[in-house]
């Protein structure tokens, strides 16, 4: 499937509604296709400027419903209505049909995928870095709620002699999810060198049908996770906790000395021959220990005191001691050669 799909009509049925609502028969059909292309290229044509987003057309027998989502209201409408009077005028005489026109606002344009692909083509036509304004377009799309948008310009991009593509995107635009609600947009910039095609894909989430009680996944950045339980004061998980345990551990060790002292314990004297803390009593030369000169430590780096290490030495030794008196059988032979 790739990206052939346009993704309004993928979803059309679904999630998304047709963008022109008539029943006719098969006589009057191609009439009506094209009165419906014919409204929307005078419509286009005229508003041009207005911020123009969407156009939904509904029929009846007499009477056409126009609705036109727009981001400048005040610029369709006109001064005391004069332009939308005009407009009027000039659908009736086109189609010769009584037309009803509603002028709806759009509040929030970063999150319309159509503006934001007419704001990038407006920039190119005004000689701006087309990276710049590609990424300025994420920046403001995220900042204003969209979990996800992409955006792809293509052509001779920056006046080169060869036509390429370039695509930034932000988040997660999943296009084969037909419940995720993804507003695509096209426009073309008229520039001296050439057209240039800007096309945009923003994810506003997803929509669900009626009475379903779900988990509401929000979109989350990558480490805000650990930021969230660390303020709530509760467990972590993954890198941030590791993290966590590792500088835990550095402030239990302070004091304690290098860690090659800490080896000495009940295993083995680790010096001369002994068995050095391996199993088997063995080291890897053989069976003697080799004869190395005590380290002297250096001045910055904290030794252990002596009673910390009288602690760790002497006492497996006192140990071994009372195990010897205790298992030693001396009065054993006294005894037999007394009764005998």
């Amino acid at each position: 499937m790739g990206q052939k799909i346009h993704p309004g009509g993928m979803r059309v049925g679904v999630i998304h509604d047709w963008k022109s609502n008539w029943y006719t028969g098969k006589k009057e059909f191609p009439a009506y296709i094209l009165e419906d292309i014919k409204i929307r290229e005078h419509i286009t044509k005229k508003l041009s400027h207005a911020g123009l987003s969407d156009i939904l057309i509904r029929k009846d027998k007499q009477r056409i419903t126009v609705d036109i989502f727009t981001a400048r209201p005040g610029i369709v409408i006109g001064k005391s209505g004069v332009e939308v009077d005009a407009l009027r005028k000039d659908l009736h005489a086109l189609t010769h049909k009584n037309v009803h026109i509603n002028i709806n606002e759009i509040k929030r344009p970063e999150l319309d995928a159509k503006l934001v692909a007419q704001s990038i083509a407006e920039q190119l036509q005004n000689r701006v870095s087309f990276r710049r304004a590609m990424k300025r377009a994420l920046a403001s799309g995220i900042r204003s709620g969209a979990q996800g948008i992409k955006i792809v310009c293509a052509g001779r991009l920056g006046g080169g002699e060869m036509s390429r593509s370039e695509m930034y995107s932000e988040g997660r635009v999943p296009l084969h999810t037909i419940r995720a609600d993804i507003d695509y947009g096209f426009t073309e910039a008229k520039t001296t060198y050439g057209r240039i095609g800007v096309k945009v894909w923003i994810n506003k989430g997803e929509i669900m049908p009626e009475g379903y009680e779900g988990v509401s996944t929000g979109d989350q950045r990558l480490g805000d996770q650990d930021q969230a339980r660390r303020r709530r004061g509760g467990p972590q998980e993954g890198l941030g906790a590791s993290r966590e345990s590792a500088r835990g551990r550095s402030q239990d060790r302070e004091g304690l000395g290098p860690v090659r002292q800490r080896r000495r314990g009940p295993g083995g004297g680790g010096g001369a021959g002994g068995g050095g803390g391996r199993p088997g009593g063995q080291r890897r030369g053989g069976g003697g220990g080799r004869d190395r000169a005590p380290r002297t430590p250096d001045a910055d780096t904290p030794t252990p005191t002596d009673e910390a290490v009288v602690e760790a030495v002497v006492e497996p030794v006192v140990e071994v001691v009372e195990t010897v008196e205790v298992d030693t059988p001396a009065a054993a032979p006294e005894e037999s050669g007394g009764e005998s």
